[in-house]
């Protein structure tokens, strides 16, 4: 494992050849701390969502009003008890527009207009982390916690976040298909 300052540091979960302010689509999972369940229930095979649950829901459909400059669009997403699945398009904008190719365009819910180019899109560039998607969910992490913890003290998210970068429309369809399935697997899930 590797050391900085003397310190173990655990291997980032990013891709490394990856510029996360690329215009892309992406997958992403966010996680309560220790699996808590602080958004609410699934009861008869639907979500029912708390006080917690509906802050987590309308700060995610305000991403794309909130960062109007980064061109987003939100495809699927659902809420469990623990965590959130949603997938987040990041278009064209001023941050990204050097030479690259959008792999996802506005009607990235209906067709893909040209899959990833990693030979183009691949070089990952070292910078100010911000108007990319650690931003976005920083943002949003932010603001449910600082919401949720009036409801409830204790309500944390685990630290990090999980990210995929869709690569073509297949594996869009797919990733969609599994989100919007996630509330019926559940019971199997958890056993």
């Amino acid at each position: 494992m590797p050391k900085f300052r003397g310190k173990y540091r655990l291997k980032s979960n990013r891709w490394e050849y990856w510029d996360y302010k690329n215009p892309g689509a992406y997958f992403i999972t966010i996680c309560t701390k220790n699996k808590e369940h602080f958004f609410g229930e699934i009861v008869n095979g639907r979500m029912e969502l708390n006080q917690i649950g509906s802050i987590v829901e309308s700060e995610w459909k305000k991403t794309p009003k909130i960062r109007k400059d980064m061109n987003i669009t939100l495809g699927e997403f659902v809420i469990m008890p623990d965590h959130i699945h949603g997938i987040i398009i990041i278009g064209n904008n001023e941050y990204n527009t050097r030479g690259l190719k959008s792999n996802f365009g506005r009607d990235a819910m209906h067709r893909v207009s040209t899959e990833v180019d990693l030979e183009t899109d691949s070089q990952k560039r070292f910078g100010p982390q911000r108007k990319n998607l650690a931003s976005i969910i920083r943002g949003y992490k932010s603001s449910v916690t600082i919401q949720g913890r009036k409801i409830n003290p204790e309500f944390c998210w685990q630290s990090n976040y999980h990210d995929r970068v869709i690569r073509t429309y297949q594996e869009y369809k797919l990733i969609t298909e599994y989100i919007l399935d996630n509330i019926r697997r559940w019971k199997m899930d958890v056993k």
